[in-house]
């Protein structure tokens, strides 16, 4: 049993590994944010740079410290992350920022999350080779999102963000490769 559980891990850490590959590159973030329940709208363009990390590099390593883990240079994976976000109505810059992002098993550790600056980790999992699925969960709230590749040269992807049982916020993505 033990190795049908190791091997069903390795080829979920093979599939994020060949996603963050892909996912490498600069790409420009059409995002679309939707609060609900009235239905408020917040429009924003990202540019972000995605850098592939192997394993044992000095950010997986330190990602690895920073979850306690008895062997930091255990992450098989994982992907660095810039962002810089700005207002498409009012041009206001919005955020700036970068996370890193690193595989174990089915689990996904990050240095940061969506809404505090601690490390998190999150579930993933894949519907196709081509698309992943998150669930983070922290301070009471539960985060679920779906990245799709579509050809070479662009992503969608897809944020709900839920708190007691109640959706908040849906966040939609169109990411072009540049």
């Amino acid at each position: 049993m033990t190795s049908l559980i190791q091997f069903t891990q390795t080829a979920e850490e093979s599939l994020i590994a060949a996603f963050f590959r892909e996912s490498e590159g600069n790409w420009r973030s059409e995002r679309r944010y939707y609060t609900l329940p009235d239905g408020e709208t917040k429009e924003m363009v990202s540019m972000i740079a995605i850098r592939f990390l192997e394993q044992d590099c000095p950010e997986l390593v330190r990602l690895g410290k920073m979850h306690e883990m008895e062997e930091p240079g255990a992450i098989i994976c994982g992907s660095y992350v810039e962002w810089n976000s700005t207002n498409s109505v009012t041009g206001r810059k919005e955020s700036k920022g970068s996370t890193i992002f690193g595989a174990l098993g089915k689990i996904l550790y990050r240095d940061r999350g969506f809404a505090t600056s601690k490390p998190v980790t999150a579930q993933y999992s894949f519907t196709n080779p081509k698309t992943l699925c998150l669930r983070t969960e922290y301070n009471g709230s539960v985060f679920e999102e779906e990245l799709k590749l579509i050809g070479d040269n662009y992503r969608t992807r897809q944020t709900i963000i839920s708190r007691a049982g109640e959706q908040q916020m849906i966040g939609q993505y169109l990411e072009k490769r540049i």
